[in-house]
């Protein structure tokens, strides 16, 4: 959900325009930030796939350079739905401060995100339908649906449930369930990480979707920070505070191997890579430290982002006023240019095309980033300007 659709609301109340503009931007700009970093995430995941990176990221036969791009593509799911919640309270913002439910919004956007998944971006991943795999669009699409059922409920509660899915999921896994069993399929999309169909077509629930569930309705409850009558300053402090401790805690807890991680750190031959394991996180499903990292990061880049200017940062603002465009589109650009590639130069790395070196997923990063941001542009201005709600979607 873009977070211009709710410029037009607040604009006609008499805010100042240019603290509004500031304020709105911030969540746009970050959600472009992250962006482009899942764009150096799926360039790697098409032209250098040869070099997997396990999950969780095996330290001992990862480098260094590639540990660390993935670990900077973590803050791309957390962002996403933290901000999609938070843009669904600025959404119930209605005119002139009344509330208007933004459950109807939400399920339909759900589902619309969810056949999306099952259909555009799926082929676009692997250019058929022989597998389908139940990613990040699919776990936005059902915590949409389930913000929309939460929202019907008293404010406080939506957080209330928000903290206590995020804080005590790790509780749950111990409990598995095998493939027959009842439950077998539930748990897979809720928890856990498993094929939920092998024929005709395979399935796997790629995000589980339970920690989601409980980020989105944590971001729906940050959405009062986001307020008209909230003055800029007292915010970013806020949202500072928010961040430090969110780290403070990560730091207390995976310092000790308290809780909140399963896979415990260990001292290695190196501080970098003592660091590594420090910083191993699960992330199918996102562990509690995974979250305290990633949205530490999203609450402190919110508050700092807010007070900066600059082309550059309009330029990153556009890829976030347009994000589901520039995700399905940058998905097929990169199938084409895959396929493009194999034919001229063939199978280089065994069965697949790929380039020799992480410089070169970085270096085609930004040649595909500046390539796209022109169409991009053009998309945002075409939906800002059309009165087709359709256009929202998008």
């Amino acid at each position: 959900m873009s977070s211009s659709v709710v410029m037009a609301d607040v604009t006609s109340s008499g805010v100042d325009k240019q603290t509004l503009k500031k304020r709105i931007a911030s969540i746009d700009i970050l959600r472009g930030v992250v962006m482009i970093i899942m764009v150096m995430d799926h360039v790697r995941e098409r032209l250098f796939f040869h070099m997997p990176v396990a999950d969780p990221m095996d330290i001992d036969n990862t480098a260094p350079a590639l540990y660390f791009s993935r670990l900077a593509a973590h803050l791309c799911a957390p962002a996403f739905v933290f901000l999609t919640g938070l843009s669904a309270w600025l959404y119930a913002q209605g005119a002139n401060g009344n509330f208007r439910s933004p459950t109807q919004f939400l399920v339909k956007r759900g589902l619309f995100l969810i056949v999306l998944e099952l259909t555009v971006i799926a082929f676009a991943w692997n250019g058929d339908f022989n597998a389908l795999f139940l990613q990040v669009i699919w776990a936005i699409g059902i915590s949409m649906i389930a913000l929309g059922l939460l929202a019907k409920l008293p404010f406080p509660v939506v957080g209330a449930v928000g903290f206590l899915i995020v804080f005590g999921h790790n509780l749950l896994t111990p409990i598995t369930f095998q493939a027959g069993e009842t439950g077998f399929t539930l748990w897979s999309i809720l928890h856990d990480r498993n094929v939920l169909m092998l024929e005709p077509v395979r399935v796997r629930a790629s995000y589980p979707v339970l920690p989601w569930i409980g980020v989105i309705a944590l971001g729906y409850f940050a959405g009062p920070l986001y307020a008209r009558t909230k003055d800029a300053f007292s915010r970013q402090k806020i949202l500072l505070a928010l961040g430090i401790g969110c780290w403070a805690l990560l730091l207390l807890l995976r310092g000790f191997n308290v809780y909140g991680e399963t896979l415990p750190w260990e001292a290695q031959q190196s501080v970098l890579h003592t660091l590594m394991s420090f910083l191993n996180f699960t992330k199918y499903p996102p562990s509690l430290d995974y979250l305290l990292l990633t949205l530490g990061m999203v609450f402190i880049l919110l508050a700092w982002l807010e007070r900066m200017l600059g082309k550059l940062l309009d330029a990153i603002e556009t890829f976030g006023s347009a994000p589901m465009f520039f995700y399905i589109l940058h998905l097929y650009v990169l199938l084409v240019i895959y396929q493009i590639l194999l034919a001229i130069y063939g199978a280089n790395q065994g069965e697949r095309f790929g380039v020799d070196s992480i410089e070169w997923v970085w270096l085609i990063t930004v040649i595909l980033v500046i390539a796209l941001y022109f169409p991009t542009r053009a998309f945002a201005a075409f939906k800002h300007r059309s009165k087709n709600p359709l256009w929202r979607y998008l």
